[in-house]
């Protein structure tokens, strides 16, 4: 099944799915076990064993579509998804490693991405993986997934703590050291998919499961601010930053930014008001409303959002094509958002690129 139209020829693009590396979790588990464990006690500090232990019931029947091609395949066909741009699960960040099993865990997950991709060449795409906590090794990470793996950027969270620093410094994406990074990816035309995982809020968001609901929109609003306030954006306009579930709290509503960066100095190092950096930013469609994915492309206009499904969580979107046509957009956003936007960033199936005339 293809949602594309005879007239456009433009596919439907779902730039938000994910895949679970096994043999990445073994490696990690065994190389640093003691921080592993740490990372696994968080998880329960974090969510809660109601929370876990619903989490650990959804992957358990989730397994075939995080690993199995095929029915990943047909999945993507009863959808009306053309393509899918897969990025490891969040889970695999591991931004507790040191530095050497840091790198290796990257590269890893980049060739694991690559050899998933290159069996589906004609429906699949994929991100990689850097260590944000250790942001003089993300070049090299960054160059392994894309010049050396093909891939199209990477992804990343939206903060990390420095595991070799005894007072757990945390890395904001507004960290002086990232600039090397920011370069690196503007040059080389890299995405870079903004997905959290985890929230220093803790232990308060520990029920109901808050730690996903509530955090996941908290940290994209957070980790953004810090991209646009530092002047991130300012200083690389050709960034391409893709923010996971809409953006999170932030598009619809940064007035109170913008209120501030009028009137705190320390609020002004950005070089015009917040909400003009939305038209510098990309955001997926999944926010699970068809009132707010309305409010969220009002907000930013319809040629900053990309389809995005969460595949195959419990989390993200069985139907989410259908649930972009249920928001009732104008057709000419509409096909925008199902795949025009990821045409013009150039998110294509790798057999695509692969097949393009080469400079």
């Amino acid at each position: 099944m293809s949602t594309r139209t005879p007239e456009s020829g433009t596919p439907t693009v779902d730039v938000h799915a994910h895949i679970l590396l096994p043999a990445l979790q073994q490696l990690v588990a065994e190389a640093d076990p003691v921080g592993f464990g740490a990372q696994q006690a968080l998880e329960v500090q974090r969510n809660g064993p109601e929370s876990m232990a619903a989490s650990g019931r959804m992957i358990k029947e989730r397994w075939p579509q995080l690993t199995d091609l095929d029915r990943r395949l047909a999945d993507m066909d009863a959808q009306g998804v053309d393509v899918q741009l897969v990025s490891p699960s969040p889970s695999h960040f591991y931004y507790f490693a040191g530095e050497e099993l840091a790198l290796k865990v990257a590269k890893t997950a980049n060739q694991a991405v690559r050899e998933f991709v290159d069996r589906a060449p004609a429906r699949l795409n994929g991100l990689g993986l850097v260590p944000l906590q250790h942001p003089a090794l993300m070049v090299e990470a960054l160059e392994h997934a894309v010049l050396e793996c093909g891939l199209l950027g990477v992804e990343i969270g939206s903060f990390a703590a420095t595991p070799d620093d005894p007072e757990r410094s945390t890395v904001e994406l507004s960290d002086p050291r990232l600039e090397p990074f920011w370069s690196r990816a503007e040059e080389l035309g890299a995405l870079v998919f903004l997905h959290p995982f985890g929230c220093s809020l803790d232990e308060r968001l520990d029920r109901f499961y808050l730690a996903n609901t509530v955090s996941q929109p908290a940290e994209n609003a957070v980790a953004l601010s810090h991209l646009i306030f530092s002047g991130v954006l300012d200083r690389h306009p050709d960034l391409k930053v893709l923010a996971a579930h809409g953006g999170g709290y932030l598009p619809t509503k940064l007035g109170r930014s913008d209120h501030a960066w009028k009137v705190r100095p320390e609020a002004h190092g950005c070089a015009q008001p917040p909400s003009s950096y939305l038209k510098k930013l990309y955001f997926d469609s999944l926010v699970h409303s068809a009132a707010e994915l309305r409010a969220l492309v009002a907000a930013t206009g319809p040629e900053q959002v990309l389809l995005g499904s969460d595949y195959p969580f419990d989390m993200g979107s069985d139907l989410p094509v259908d649930e972009v046509q249920a928001a009732g957009l104008p057709s000419e956003g509409e096909a925008q958002v199902l795949g025009g936007n990821a045409r013009n960033l150039g998110i294509m199936a790798a057999a695509a690129l692969s097949a393009r005339p080469t400079a």
